[in-house]
């Protein structure tokens, strides 16, 4: 059972980026925006990412780094960052999942999953 002082929810919404893919090629672009909320009672900072993402194809790309895109945000309870970045994979469509590692002020350290998401280029019916 996770401690409620140290709660972070993740909302994912992704979308295809045409401009940003080439079929032909077999590389499909997709952006993604998170909003990242501290529902514990203790401020908290993000430090790190990792990413597990995989394409249809069983190809998986592991990520790791510090911050995300560029920041390393303090939130405070009730405090949300959101921010938008991208990946490309090799097919139609796939999926991301990975966690955010976090410290919180009182030295507490923990990670918060991010929930599987799918990255998938719309289909056309004719």
């Amino acid at each position: 059972m996770s401690d409620k002082r140290y709660q972070i929810r993740i909302e994912v919404q992704s979308r295809y980026l045409p401009e940003q893919s080439d079929p032909d090629a077999g590389r499909y672009g997709f952006a993604y925006t998170i909003r990242i909320t501290n529902t514990g009672n203790v401020t908290s900072q993000l430090i790190s990412r990792h990413w597990l993402i995989r394409d249809d194809a069983g190809r998986l790309i592991e990520v790791k780094g510090l911050g995300v895109v560029g920041h390393q945000p303090l939130l405070q309870p009730g405090q949300s960052f959101e921010y938008t970045s991208g990946s490309q994979i090799g097919t139609p469509s796939g999926s991301m999942q990975g966690s955010y590692f976090f410290v919180a002020e009182d030295g507490h350290r923990f990670d918060a999953p991010i929930p599987e998401f799918a990255l998938s280029m719309p289909r056309t019916l004719h």
